[in-house]
C-alpha cells in the first residue's frame, strides 16, 4: 500500500529535508506486519545539525511580532483540514488506527494549532506596586528557548501540535523526535508549517529507532532549554534524571491506570456509551483510556453484558480499511504486552466474557476483550493494559470505588458516571487525577488543560496554562 503522494521520508533540519549519518530504518504497517519505507536514523552529526539550526533561528524568531507567529499556526491549521483524507490515511498506514479514529484525530490535532495561534497574541505581563508603596514591579514573559520534543506513536500528529502549537506561540524553535513506529505524520507537519510560512530552523524533526541515544546527545546540549516528552512513566524517570544534569525546564505526560466509575444510579446507557468511546478509541492505546471498570455490585453483570455486546460488535480489520472499527495494535511487542496481562489475570482468576485469545493471521491484532471476576491485584487491574481490554472489577458503594481508583502510582484521567450530579461531583472531587470525566467518556480538548499527578506527569498541555510551560516570568524592580 503506498504512500499519500508528496510524502517526505527525509528528515527536516534548517528547512532542508536530509538523510540521517546512521543509515535507515523501516517503518512498518501493523496491519500486515510488512515495510513502509524506510526513514532516516539520526546521528549526532544530524542531532548537532538540528540543534544549530534551532539555536540560529531563535532569537529572529523570538523577536516576530506574535501576529505573525500566529498567522503561521493558523496557515497549518488551515492546510491540516484541507488535506484531512491524506493525514488520516497515512495514520492508519502507519499506526494502525481505524479511519475514523484517524480522521477525528486530524481534527483534534489541527485544533491545537488554532487555538495557540489565538494564545500567541494573548502573552501578557504586570504592573503592580510594592507593598511598600514606594517602588513598582514589572513583570514580562519570554520564550525559554530551543525545546526538544518527544512525541509517542499512539497520536502521532494530535502529540505533536499538542506541543509545537504553544512552543511556536511563545516564540521557541524546537527539535521534534516522534516515535519510531510512527515518523511520517511528525515529516508531514514539518512540511505544511514551513509551506505555512515557518522560518527554517525554527521547525527540525529528527527520526530514529534509537532514541535514548538521540536524546542522551540532545540533553548534552546546552543550548536546550526545555525538554517536553509524552509517553510511558518508566521512561520519563529516566528523561527527569538526565534533565537534571543541567537542570533543563521540563513537562512531563505520562502513564496512567485510568479509573471509570459506574454507581448505581447511573444511565447504565449512557455509561455502555461512555464506556465504548474511554476504551475503544484508538483501539484502547490512549494514556486517558479507561483501564479499570469500578462498577457498584447491582449493576455490575447488567454493564458487563451490554458492554461486552457492544464491543463485541465491532468490526476488527486493518486501519486503512474503511469499514474497521477496531484496527490493529502498533507492533507484536505491544500485543504480546496486552496478551501476557490478560493471561496472568485469567490465570489470577477473572473470567473472559468477551475476547481474550488472539486471532490468527498477519498484523499486530487483539480483539475486543471484556473481563470480569477480576481480582483486585491482578495483571489488568494494577498495571496500565493499553490496548482494547475492559477489567470489570464489582465495588460495594463509592467508598469502595474510590480506595481502589485512589491506589495507584497513577493520576492522570478518571471517569465518574452517576444519575445524581451532586454525587458525582463529590466523587470527582476525591479522585486523585488531573482530569475527569464527568457523565462523558471523553475529556481531550485542546482549550482545556491536560495532564496529570502522582507518577502521571508534571505540567498541563492545552488551555491557557499550555502556552505557559514555554515561557519564562522576567521580574524588574524599579519606581518613578
Amino acid at each position: 500500500m503506498s504512500l499519500p503522494t508528496g510524502t517526505p521520508t527525509q528528515q527536516f533540519i534548517a528547512g532542508e529535508w536530509r538523510d540521517g549519518s546512521k543509515g535507515s530504518f523501516d517503518v512498518l504497517n501493523p496491519s500486515t506486519a510488512t515495510s513502509i519505507c524506510a526513514v532516516p536514523r539520526a546521528g549526532a552529526d544530524d542531532v548537532e545539525a538540528a540543534l544549530d539550526a534551532a539555536a540560529g533561528a531563535q532569537a529572529d524568531w523570538a523577536r516576530t511580532a506574535p501576529r505573525e507567529r500566529a498567522e503561521v499556526l493558523r496557515k497549518t491549521f488551515e492546510l491540516m483540514i484541507e488535506r484531512k483524507e491524506d493525514l488520516a490515511f497515512l495514520m492508519s498506514l502507519e499506526m494502525g488506527k481505524s479511519l475514523t479514529d484517524a480522521r477525528g484525530e486530524v481534527v483534534y490535532a489541527a485544533e491545537f494549532f488554532r487555538w495557540f495561534s489565538e494564545e500567541a497574541v494573548r502573552v501578557g505581563g504586570e504592573v503592580r506596586t510594592a507593598p511598600a508603596g514606594d517602588k513598582r514591579i514589572l513583570t514580562f514573559r519570554k520564550p525559554v528557548g530551543v525545546s526538544l520534543l518527544l512525541t509517542p506513536w499512539n497520536f502521532p500528529a494530535a502529540m505533536a501540535t499538542r506541543k509545537i502549537g504553544p512552543a511556536f506561540a511563545a516564540g521557541c524553535t524546537v527539535v521534534l523526535k516522534p516515535a519510531h513506529e510512527t515518523p511520517l505524520t511528525a515529516l508531514v507537519l514539518a512540511q505544511l508549517l514551513a509551506e505555512a510560512g515557518a522560518p527554517a530552523g525554527t521547525i527540525n524533526v529528527l527520526t530514529t529507532d534509537h532514541a535514548s541515544e538521540l536524546v542522551g546527545w540532545a540533553l548534552d546540549d546546552d543550548r536546550v532549554r526545555k525538554l517536553s516528552f509524552t509517553g510511558s512513566t518508566e521512561v520519563g524517570r529516566i528523561l527527569l534524571k538526565q534533565a537534571a544534569e543541567r537542570i533543563v525546564n521540563t513537562s512531563m505526560e505520562l502513564g496512567g491506570n485510568d479509573p471509570f466509575i459506574v454507581l448505581d444510579d447511573a444511565d447504565l446507557d449512557a455509561a455502555v456509551d461512555g464506556a465504548m468511546i474511554a476504551k475503544m478509541r484508538n483501539g484502547g492505546q490512549a494514556c486517558t483510556a479507561a483501564n479499570r471498570f469500578l462498577v457498584q455490585e447491582s449493576v455490575a453483570a447488567e454493564f458487563a453484558s451490554r458492554l461486552a455486546a457492544k464491543m463485541g460488535a465491532l468490526r476488527l480489520g486493518p486501519g486503512t480499511d474503511e469499514d474497521t472499527q477496531l484496527g490493529p495494535m502498533v507492533s507484536a511487542k505491544q500485543v504480546e504486552t496486552i496478551a501476557d496481562k490478560v493471561e496472568r489475570s485469567v490465570a489470577a482468576g477473572a473470567r473472559a466474557v468477551l475476547g481474550g485469545q488472539r486471532p490468527d493471521g498477519t498484523g499486530f491484532f487483539y480483539p475486543a476483550t471484556v473481563l470480569t471476576d477480576v481480582p483486585r491485584d491482578s495483571a489488568v487491574a494494577v498495571e496500565e493494559v493499553f490496548g482494547p481490554v475492559a477489567p470489570i472489577i464489582a465495588v460495594r458503594d463509592e467508598e469502595d470505588a474510590l480506595a481502589i481508583a485512589n491506589a495507584s502510582e497513577y493520576g492522570l484521567t478518571g471517569y465518574v458516571f452517576s444519575g445524581d450530579l451532586a454525587r458525582g461531583l463529590r466523587v470527582c472531587e476525591r479522585l486523585e487525577v488531573g482530569m475527569v470525566g464527568l457523565n462523558r467518556g471523553l475529556v481531550s480538548d485542546p482549550a482545556a488543560p491536560f495532564g496529570g499527578v502522582k507518577q502521571s506527569g508534571i505540567g498541563r498541555e492545552g488551555g491557557y496554562e499550555g502556552i505557559d510551560e514555554y515561557l519564562e516570568t522576567t521580574y524588574v524592580a524599579t519606581s518613578w
